[in-house]
């Protein structure tokens, strides 16, 4: 009855708190942010390991086997999932709810880091990842333009990719798609025969001789200038006249026993928006970002790179956009509590 008296009594008092309280709820709903579903982990951790040529039984013996035996020791471990793949190996750990999958992970290292040695040298140093939902692209990009294919992959990779990943928010950049330059150097196994060469002597000179790096400094009273070797192949033609072998007085270059071309990559993954081939690219944003916030950063920050390049035809379409569903998901639960309150 207290709080009916002064209620009654003061009906100021009753104003001004209500109006403080919806105050401050409107500041804190603009202060919200938009989250398709509530940030949690998943305690599941992965360990990949390539072995490029090995086959699935081989791998199966001299990697997974061995990865299996050396984390099964893990504490809060709930289920072990190995699986061999032609030249990959696969191991995922799932962790019990109460967990840590961040300390799981760095014992699990340790234990890997153990067993390097005994895993075959040609198999790559094993991989550790953890699952997260903010690892998943919150925007997929098609790029098109008028541009050769080299080129024009070129121009996303080193130009457009490097302006996207630099939108606040955004913590990576995928590119799917696309001809990526490649040199290829086709030995000749007579003309090697012939010369006697083998292959490792030509791979370790081209390696060799494709260097840059700083060989020292000179310093002067007023200055001090750093000296680098710059050692790097500027074109085809140099790749074609390295020498890889200098006996009795007689050179042979790379262009007397293999052809050199400049061509481009055998393509893995072929991207296509509305059926026509494109480049895709993936935004990945940071795991305490705000997804509709880069989203609505990246629009602007397209429109913007279509009209800088322009001249080149450039298009990008947003073939994905996550936080259109996110929006409307929002919208709805406004609506909803709009008619509820009116219910009420």
């Amino acid at each position: 009855m207290k709080l009916a008296e002064i209620s009654i009594k003061r009906p100021s008092l009753v104003i001004v708190l209500f109006t403080i309280l919806t105050l401050g709820g409107l500041f804190s709903y603009s202060n919200l942010g938009y989250e398709l579903i509530p940030k949690f982990e998943t305690n599941v951790i992965t360990i990949a390991t390539i072995y490029p040529g090995a086959s699935p039984s081989e791998i199966e013996n001299t990697v997974t086997k061995k990865i299996e035996d050396a984390v099964a020791s893990l504490e809060n471990i709930k289920k072990i999932d190995a699986k061999s793949y032609e030249s990959l190996s696969t191991v995922s750990i799932t962790l019990t709810s109460n967990a840590d999958v961040n300390v799981s992970m760095n014992d699990a290292q340790r234990k890997i880091n153990a067993i390097i040695s005994d895993l075959p040298d040609d198999a790559e140093t094993p991989s550790l990842t953890k699952f997260s939902l903010s690892d998943l692209p919150i925007m997929t990009i098609g790029a098109n333009g008028k541009m050769d294919e080299v080129a024009f992959y070129d121009l996303i990779d080193k130009k457009l990719a490097p302006i996207l990943s630099r939108v606040q928010g955004v913590a990576q950049v995928n590119i799917i798609g696309g001809q990526e330059r490649e040199i290829q150097v086709n030995l000749d196994a007579v003309k090697m025969q012939g010369y006697g060469l083998s292959i490792p002597q030509v791979q370790q000179n081209i390696l060799s001789s494709n260097l840059d790096f700083p060989t020292g400094n000179i310093q002067t009273r007023d200055q001090k200038i750093l000296i680098r070797l710059a050692g790097k192949y500027k074109n085809v033609e140099e790749l074609r006249n390295l020498i890889v072998s200098s006996k009795n007085g007689i050179q042979v270059r790379l262009g007397d026993i293999a052809d050199v071309q400049d061509t481009q990559k055998i393509a893995e993954k072929v991207a296509r928006v509305d059926q026509k081939s494109a480049i895709l690219l993936q935004i990945v944003k940071q795991s305490d970002a705000n997804a509709v916030a880069v989203s609505e950063e990246l629009v602007k920050t397209i429109n913007k790179l279509e009209n800088d390049y322009k001249s080149k035809g450039l298009q990008l379409e947003i073939a994905k956009d996550s936080t259109i569903f996110t929006l409307e998901a929002a919208d709805a639960v406004v609506h909803d509590l709009l008619i509820a309150v009116i219910l009420v």
